[in-house]
């Protein structure tokens, strides 16, 4: 059986990556969990009340916003990283690193080919979440809300996109017992 074996190049990329989608994602599940700015506001309303002081609901949403815009601001962080080590992915096949599989290629088994088109789909989508959030950020504040509306839809496929790949992951470590864990973290093929 052919395994792929994966340079430091590679595998420093690959992780860069991942460590920066999990940090999105929990930058995301707290805006829209403990972070949200109405169960944030909620909050100050129920605590200012039992203290006798009176804000309306607009002035303590705005405070939650001000509380919660340092953990936003990772959000933001992580996205510009990301949006480097998309750069430096998208660069290296031209130096000889990386290269893209052609998912129509000749000789391809079914799985292959799905694996190459999954790939293929997931870079699209990463760079259109990557696009609207820079447009969002630096782009013309008219297009913003429709922006946002697409940017906020990137949960969805990434979600999908994580579970997809651990399950193949898994499904190639236990059932094919390839060493492809061991390959992505050390180089090494350690299933031998």
């Amino acid at each position: 059986m052919y395994r792929l074996s994966y340079s430091k190049i590679y595998r420093t990329l690959h992780w860069a990556i991942a460590i920066s989608f999990v940090l999105l994602l929990i930058t995301i599940f707290l805006r829209m969990t403990w972070m949200n700015k109405f169960h944030v506001s909620d909050i100050l309303q129920e605590n200012l009340t039992e203290r006798g002081i009176t804000l309306s609901e607009e002035e303590t949403i705005l405070i939650a916003k001000k509380i919660r815009k340092p953990m936003w601001q990772w959000h933001i962080y992580m996205g510009y990283a990301l949006v480097g080590f998309f750069a430096i992915r998208f660069l290296l096949p031209f130096m000889g690193e990386m290269p893209f599989r052609n998912p129509i290629a000749k000789g391809l088994s079914a799985k292959e080919k799905f694996h190459y088109w999954i790939y293929i789909i997931f870079y699209i989508l990463v760079t259109i979440s990557l696009t609207t959030g820079l447009l969002i950020e630096f782009g013309p504040k008219v297009y913003k809300k429709d922006l946002e509306l697409v940017h906020i839809q990137s949960i969805y496929y990434l979600v999908g996109y994580i579970v997809l790949h651990l399950a193949g992951v898994l499904y190639e470590e236990i059932y094919k017992r390839s060493g492809l864990v061991s390959r992505i973290i050390g180089g090494n093929d350690l299933s031998n």
